[in-house]
């Protein structure tokens, strides 16, 4: 059903697909970077209650439910795992690893490993419950290091692009599905269904797939819910969707707005304008050393138009949720991020443009790298309001 090119369908094929020896010791040493910058002598490296996947970049293990890795440069790395019938498959896909069953105690265990090997300063990346820091802090002097995660995630190397790329299809053939198959009647529970039928069978999973659903004549919605319900789709009604279908942990994200059996209504047609509109703006100043400021200025196209946005207008993306995350100058998203656009962050540019006097408002945009001159497109999704 995915259309890729071979060396991307021979990423999908392998039983547990792996980034190469190279990548991971390139990850490892931006690892060795922040342990030296902080004068830490190792690093633990968590996911705790299913939150947080540090541990999966750094091993290719994605922490089902906990994860604890002790690193240190030059040392064989150690991983407590949950539960008992997961740490077979730990084992496996943590090639090169020191995978151990964490006997519902993991931190107590990795703890005791730290002890072992003589730690004293040690830096924390990803999350930890509370009590279980407190513990921590008893044994060891524990610097964070989520912001120099969050960093290293930041800009891309190629091998992660590719994934990226694979994550993108995925998402496309999930709206694709949705474009052709969705019928007046269905339920938006029904919706979600076909967007994760058309790739989880060709091994992807869902990121997520938040889909609205109002009528153009009388709309009570302006931006896609994060949950569906039982709403049924009618003739005249207008579906703007957010997909995130997902390679093991990359994403792609595409979002796409049409009308079911009906021509769009001078409304819905003046906002999705402004919205590929924005998009282009907002693309057509894109590249390595953008401010934050010029993005800003390239969306005021939506200002101009009457209109303003309730999503972020974009933000980081691949690993997770990442800076810069921008809104407009009428829907700030918070303090504007001090930072430039570098080459090979990835992106999403995604204009959520709405109507100041009533509740309508459509979704546009994808998934972008940034490049030293420009963007690339990661997906292939047709843009345009289209009708079902």
């Amino acid at each position: 059903m995915l259309s890729l090119e071979p060396r991307l369908r021979d990423i999908v094929a392998q039983e547990y697909p792996r980034f190469s020896d190279a990548e991971y010791s390139r990850r490892h040493d931006a690892l060795q970077k922040v342990m030296r910058e902080k004068d830490l002598d190792h690093l633990l490296i968590v996911t705790d209650h299913r939150v947080g996947n540090a541990p999966q970049w750094v091993t290719g293990w994605p922490g089902t439910v906990e994860a604890y890795v002790v690193f240190k440069p030059g040392e064989t790395m150690t991983m407590h795992v949950e539960w008992f019938n997961h740490f077979p498959l730990a084992k496996k896909i943590a090639k090169g690893i020191d995978v151990r069953w964490g006997e519902h105690r993991g931190l107590a265990l990795t703890i005791a490993e730290l002890k072992k090997r003589g730690a004293k300063r040690i830096g924390l990346m990803g999350p930890l419950l509370a009590r279980k820091q407190r513990e921590l802090e008893k044994e060891f002097q524990v610097v964070e290091c989520d912001a120099d995660y969050v960093r290293l995630r930041l800009s891309k190397s190629d091998e992660e692009v590719d994934w990226l790329r694979i994550g993108a299809a995925f998402s496309d053939t999930g709206f694709d599905s949705l474009l052709k198959n969705i019928r007046p009647g269905m339920t938006e529970r029904e919706l979600g269904n076909l967007v994760e039928r058309a790739y989880v069978g060709e091994g992807g999973t869902t990121f997520i797939h938040y889909i609205g659903v109002t009528a153009m004549a009388k709309p009570s919605l302006f931006v896609p819910p994060q949950f569906h319900s039982s709403r049924r789709v009618e003739k005249g009604d207008v579906v703007f969707c957010e997909l995130s279908g997902s390679f093991w942990d990359y994403s792609g994200q595409v979002l796409r707005t049409f009308s079911v059996g009906a021509e769009p209504t001078p409304l819905y047609r003046a906002l999705h304008e402004t919205a590929e509109a924005a998009f282009d703006a907002v693309t057509g100043v894109i590249r390595h050393g953008t401010t934050m400021e010029q993005v800003l200025d390239a969306a005021a196209v939506i200002e101009e138009r009457g209109f303003t946005v309730c999503d972020d207008l974009m933000h980081g993306f691949g690993g997770g949720y990442f800076p810069p995350i921008l809104g407009t100058r009428s829907r700030p998203a918070g303090p504007l991020p001090q930072m430039t656009l570098e080459e090979n962050m990835t992106v999403v540019v995604q204009p959520n443009v709405i109507a100041r006097d009533k509740p309508a408002g459509v979704q546009v945009g994808e998934l972008v790298r940034v490049t030293k001159t420009g963007f690339e497109r990661l997906h292939k999704a047709p843009r345009g309001f289209f009708k079902a």
